[in-house]
């Protein structure tokens, strides 16, 4: 250590009662020592001298000059307190049991766990402060200051790790080789020792076992235990994403025997409505394989009713069973441009509760009565026994009703008119859901196209009418059902989504504004939502305002506390149309059972688990979907990085989707892949970041990069192992 620390200092427990002043943070600190202080400190029940500290920790004679700056330093923090001349951790500093989440760029935030988590923000962890912490742990945390407004802690133990295994590219060394993770959050290398490659080839894409997680001087250490293939494949990122996540790709033994022992449902029942005569239909996309829900709509006179018919996953599936805890430990199917990972074995989700056409199927039926206006006057449920008569898509549908394809109309003569009957209620019932506030976001799905192990295409996903209209019909049965439960006070999971947050409000209407948009002066509810998405349909602008309001929107959760669904308009929320796909709908079929069948509210269990109530399960299988979404995110992020691999030089036409200090954003017109352009690529001028108006703009020739502004992009740089596309604009490089 330089003199210039220590010069001066009295012996250790000496020091004159003054202010203290924290030492900040400063490179020269041994942070290993910091750790290793406050850990020791957290475990005892007594005060420490810095002797006793030192003994305890086996310190060296020039370690013990070392600790008593690390000492004066977590005194300055306030993460310990002096008693005379011993030492003991702050009675003041708040210990918290959290789960880290780790950024890119090195830092990472504790989640509170439990109790604790509703204090609100999580606790802000340098990097120098994670004690060799990784993504996933869950940790004890000491809260060590503030700064700006949010707790900053530092890590003093590691209660459980969560990352064990990582995947990434082997490089071999003379020494064996070293593993570069695929996930940034682990920023470190993996050294793999010779003996322990599994025989890799340099570049090859692996998975590696963690033997010894280091120290902040020391990285890990591990061997490799799988070889995963060529990074540039599409599989291969499609499995690593999984892993990745950390996602089953296999039910258990148990599960799957669980599974093959089921006995299918053939006739109806005391409890059972034989509901074969009613002309339901399927409708889903071309690939699906899992079809969950049937629809049917009979008029008599000027009123309508509905048949919503939801395959019967809680009969088969038993609150408790393997099947069951393995399906709530997903929450929900993952869907991958090559695969699915289903919340339910193949047996149930393809087959048992699969509602093929001209097969008995056991459903929960929801029966809705419309009158002329759209109107919901009458809901009844029943467990039934159904036979779709045919497995549609939306592209028959869509010629059937709306392209008047004499040939496929012919084709279906006996269920056309049924279909046009449901087109008709459809319209009423969205009537209805727009005037009252329900928001019709316009965002495009891009949609990956694989041929073999290449990416063919990324494009805009195909959406016609034939989607509303079967959406229309699940909304409406998610409605009736919440509502029904709602009011008998049956707990269950409803579907909330909570008012906007106000600073990401304000900063969506400073955009809106910068983008030239006049915004209603009304009260800011979902009506005034769907006027803005109004005025932005058909513009220039579209694409921006509708990803800005999103943005703008909080996350839709579960909750057994029910405050409405804002997005909606709704006041009573819920899934309840896709059992096969997601735990929440299943829970929802639980509770309409007990319902039906008379039982006490807490009769039955509708999770697994005697301790688990349903706040707990709402907080989990959020959890999951949001899990879901981000694997999903990732998956289309590496392909397209594969896509775009062999295409740097080429030129692309794009528009602005965010300006942020540092670049643009730009999101690619014909496939929607988004990337960046750095500001440190744009070398004609020094471009300056006016916030306020969402632009950058050149101090010298005063040109300008707008939020919504079309500019052609050059791919630059394609990064598989961050997952990131760098542009350039051509006209902003000097020559």
């Amino acid at each position: 250590m330089s003199k210039r620390y220590i010069r001066g200092r009295k012996p250790l427990g000496t020091t004159p009662k003054r202010k203290r002043r924290p030492l900040g943070r400063e490179q020269h600190l041994p942070s290993s020592l910091l750790a290793a202080v406050l850990e020791l400190l957290a475990g005892q029940n007594d005060a420490m001298d810095a002797i006793e500290i030192g003994r305890e920790l086996r310190l060296s004679h020039h370690e013990m000059f070392q600790l008593r700056t690390v000492l004066e330093h977590l005194l300055g923090q306030r993460a310990i307190e002096k008693k005379g001349r011993r030492f003991c951790l702050a009675v003041a500093a708040e210990r918290l049991r959290a789960t880290l989440d780790l950024t890119a760029k090195g830092s990472g935030y504790a989640v509170p766990e439990g109790e604790q988590a509703k204090s609100g923000k999580d606790v802000y962890i340098a990097a120098h402060n994670l004690n060799t912490a990784s993504h996933g742990d869950t940790i004890l945390v000491a809260v060590i200051g503030s700064g700006r407004g949010r707790r900053e802690g530092r890590v003093i133990q590691i209660l459980h790790r969560a990352v064990t295994r990582i995947c990434g590219t082997f490089t071999a060394t003379g020494a064996g080789g070293t593993v570069t993770p695929d996930d940034d959050r682990f920023p470190a290398t993996l050294l793999i020792r010779r003996g322990d490659t599994l025989a890799a080839g340099d570049g090859v894409a692996v998975v590696a076992e963690i033997v010894e997680y280091g120290s902040e001087r020391q990285g890990p250490t591990g061997r490799i235990v799988e070889l995963l293939g060529d990074a540039r494949t599409a599989s291969v990122q499609m499995r690593m994403a999984v892993l990745q996540a950390g996602l089953r790709e296999h039910f258990s033994a148990e599960a799957e025997a669980e599974a093959a022992r089921l006995i299918p449902v053939t006739a109806c029942s005391e409890d059972r409505q034989d509901l074969r005569h009613v002309l339901h239909v399927t409708i889903d996309g071309e690939t699906a394989r899992d079809f969950d829900d049937a629809i049917c709509v009979e008029q008599s006179g000027d009123q309508f009713t509905l048949y919503v018919s939801i395959a019967d996953v809680s009969h088969y599936v038993q609150t408790g069973s393997a099947i069951d805890r393995e399906a709530y430990l997903q929450g929900t199917s993952v869907y991958l441009p090559d695969r699915v990972l289903p919340m339910l074995p193949e047996r149930l989700s393809n087959d048992l509760c699969s509602l093929l056409p001209n097969q008995d199927r056991p459903a929960f039926t929801a029966i809705l009565k419309f009158d002329a206006t759209g109107r919901r006057v009458g809901e009844r449920y029943t467990k039934s026994l159904i036979r779709s008569r045919q497995r549609f898509t939306y592209t028959t549908v869509n010629q059937l009703l709306y392209l008047h394809d004499q040939q496929a109309r012919a084709t279906h003569s006996e269920l056309v008119p049924m279909l046009e009957r449901a087109d008709a209620l459809t319209m009423l019932l969205k009537k209805r859901r727009i005037a009252r506030g329900s928001l019709e976001f316009n965002v495009p799905e891009p949609e990956v196209c694989l041929e073999a192990e290449k990416v063919a295409a990324i494009r805009l996903a195909e959406r016609n009418q034939a989607h509303m209209l079967i959406e229309d019909c699940m909304l409406a049965a998610n409605e009736a059902v919440a509502e029904t439960l709602a009011k008998v006070r049956h707990p269950v999971l409803y579907r909330i989504h909570e008012y906007p947050d106000p600073g990401k409000l304000e900063t969506f209407t400073d955009a809106a504004k910068a983008l030239g948009f006049h915004l209603p002066p009304s009260e800011v509810d979902p009506a005034w939502f769907a006027q803005v998405i109004e005025q932005a349909r058909n513009s220039p602008a579209e694409y921006i305002v509708n990803n800005l309001l999103l943005r703008t929107m909080q996350q839709a959760c579960y909750s057994p506390d029910n405050s409405g669904h804002f997005g909606l308009a709704a006041p009573y929320y819920l899934h309840f149309t896709s059992p096969i796909r997601r735990y929440p709908d299943l829970v929802a079929h639980r509770a309409l059972h007990n319902l039906l069948a008379g039982l006490s509210p807490d009769s039955a269990r509708p999770v697994p688990g005697k301790e688990t109530d349903l706040k707990e399960a709402g907080l989990h299988l959020s959890q999951c979907e949001r899990k879901a979404i981000d694997v999903e995110r990732n998956a289309h992020a590496r392909c397209s990085c594969l896509f775009l691999m062999d295409r740097v030089g080429e030129i692309f036409a794009a528009i602005i989707s965010g300006v942020t200090a540092f670049g643009l954003y730009v999101t690619l017109d014909d496939s929607y892949i988004n990337g960046m352009v750095p500001v440190t690529s744009m070398t004609d001028d020094y471009y300056l970041h006016d916030s306020r108006r969402y632009r950058l703009v050149g101090e010298a020739s005063n040109r300008m990069y707008q939020l919504g502004d079309r500019v052609l992009v050059r791919l630059e740089q394609v990064d598989l192992t961050t997952k990131r596309l760098s542009f350039s604009l051509p006209q902003a490089i000097r020559s």
